[in-house]
């Protein structure tokens, strides 16, 4: 009986994951083909976000922006920058809780990012550990390998 109420449980799970962002065949949102100049230049200031965390017309303003990129100079060669804008764009987020494209192009103003999050303590973002909401790596263990399991989870103090 606790085994089929695990099952259950489990696939209830991976459903959920399923239709709440693109999950990959091997259970990760970080599709597996990822252009080198994307983790080199975009993993130098934080981490590289999977693009189906963010509708293409939002990576589209992003990367046409670059030069002024949420206050620094993210400029890029422009064969990278292209590069980079059609990888994006074809794996962009195009499920209906991705579509809306959130205030200032920002993950962590997107609504769905928001309800993820409601339980954590606005106190959390700031504490030198995490620094801010957007470094996705200081609390899920596997964010750069695109799998945000919660039971990865570990805030740190």
């Amino acid at each position: 009986m606790m085994h089929s109420v695990f099952l259950k449980r489990s696939a209830w799970t991976a459903l959920v994951c399923i239709f709440a962002l693109p999950v990959w065949a091997d259970g990760r949102l970080m599709p597996a083909q990822v252009p080198p100049v994307y983790k080199q230049e975009c993993a130098a200031c934080h981490m590289a976000y999977p693009p189906g965390m963010l509708p293409a017309a939002s990576w589209q303003r992003i990367m046409l922006g670059l030069d002024k990129h949420y206050g620094s100079d993210a400029s890029m060669a422009p064969e990278q920058v292209q590069q980079v804008s059609a990888w994006l764009k074809a794996n962009a987020g195009t499920y209906k809780r991705v579509r809306e494209e959130p205030p200032q192009d920002r993950i962590t103003r997107s609504a769905w990012f928001a309800r993820k999050h409601r339980e954590v303590d606005p106190a959390v973002w700031k504490r030198v550990s995490v620094k801010s909401a957007a470094q996705c790596e200081a609390c899920h263990t596997q964010a750069e390998n695109g799998n945000f399991d919660e039971h990865q989870v570990r805030i740190p103090r």
